[in-house]
């Protein structure tokens, strides 16, 4: 008789929520030793990481998430601009500016 071969395992993926648990461990254990030592100074200790870690994470956002409009194509001098924005479907974050001619009268 022969044994049943065993199913092939997919790869495993390292969770982006492991590491941040790995993380905040890391950053807990030097906490625990300064509010060991002394209450008041864990305080400020946590209070300036939060700081920290709260200005660092503003830092990184994107500064517009709705931009102003290009300018208008050259040669259409004769011409109100108009335009749409419309989501990119590749990026939900994205947007499309769609320009339309118009002539003025």
């Amino acid at each position: 008789m022969t044994a049943d071969p065993t199913p092939e395992e997919a790869p495993s993926r390292a969770s982006r929520a492991a590491g941040g648990c790995v993380l905040a461990v890391l950053g807990l254990v030097p906490v625990a030793v300064v509010f060991a030592a002394s209450p008041d100074a864990g305080v400020l200790v946590t209070v300036g990481a939060v700081t920290g870690v709260v200005w660092w994470r503003a830092r990184r956002v994107p500064h517009a998430a709705n931009p102003a409009p290009p300018p208008p194509p050259e040669g259409a001098p004769d011409e109100k601009p108009q335009f749409t924005i419309v989501d990119d479907p590749d990026n939900p974050a994205r947007h499309i500016i769609v320009w339309h001619r118009q002539e003025t009268a």
